[in-house]
């Protein structure tokens, strides 16, 4: 039993070190969970739940930003950010209920993994060699239709592999953001997205819960919060300074040595 926790502890911090930067925490959690024959809690209940401890460390780094927009909500830069987040969490709000069982059965093995890792990496160095101009340098100043867009390229973030943080980011880049912006407008969509996949696969799975498992999930969100919470303050400060190609030269050699050993 002890060597669960550990498992779980090791997973979290897995989860905290690799959800906002764009490599795929997903993949990794799968993947780390194979290799160290992580089997406590079925249907990967417990690699998503987690998640859970790396959007409370958004809050509490960012909790400046949340109580301004719970106190003067009736502002309308507020509400306009608000409305923002809506917007693009929106699309995939609506495919996740949609495709949850058919992205669960069909997308969540190795093959996939390591395609999505390959091609993103290769996406992404594409777009950074790309000249870019940034037309959008404030949080306020992102519309209504960019968030939207900008919610679209969430939705590639279903497929395992792909990472929810890359794709909004990337796309936020394309759609005009500066990487500063594209990355802190990626972490607070990840607030309502993340919980609402963590609450709704809750939902789905509330049978594999028991004591036991509640406990090693509570030891996976407290690891990935703290391992977030150094993670988001760095990943701020490298791309106000550089580009993702090294991320992207990363995902690639991690999708062939899964497409090696683990295929």
């Amino acid at each position: 039993m002890m060597l669960d926790f550990f498992k779980a502890a090791l997973l979290g911090i897995v989860e905290g070190l690799t959800e906002f930067i764009p490599v795929s925490s997903t993949a990794h959690l799968l993947l780390t969970s194979q290799l160290v024959d992580f089997t406590a809690i079925k249907n990967n209940l417990f690699e998503v739940v987690i998640q859970l401890g790396a959007i409370l460390a958004i809050c509490v780094i960012y909790r400046g930003k949340i109580f301004d927009l719970l106190i003067h909500f009736k502002e309308k830069s507020q509400q306009k950010f608000i409305l923002n987040l809506a917007l693009a969490f929106l699309p995939a709000a609506l495919l996740g209920v949609a495709l949850h069982g058919l992205i669960k059965s069909f997308l969540f093995n190795n093959l996939t993994i390591a395609f999505a890792l390959i091609l993103g990496g290769i996406v992404m160095i594409a777009v950074e060699r790309k000249p870019k101009k940034s037309s959008v340098e404030e949080l306020e100043n992102i519309t209504p239709l960019t968030a939207f867009y900008v919610g679209l390229f969430q939705c590639l973030a279903m497929i395992p592999g792909v990472s929810r943080s890359g794709a909004t980011i990337i796309g936020g880049l394309l759609l005009g953001l500066n990487r500063k912006i594209a990355a802190e407008f990626s972490f607070f969509l990840a607030i309502p997205t993340i919980a609402a996949a963590s609450i709704y696969d809750l939902y789905k799975n509330y049978a594999e819960l028991n004591f036991e498992n509640i406990e090693m999930i509570f030891v996976g969100l407290l690891a990935s919060f703290f391992s977030a919470i150094l993670v988001i303050k760095w990943f701020i400060n490298f791309v106000s300074k550089n580009n993702f190609v090294p991320f992207g030269f990363y995902r690639i050699a991690v999708g062939i040595l899964v497409l090696i050993f683990l295929t």
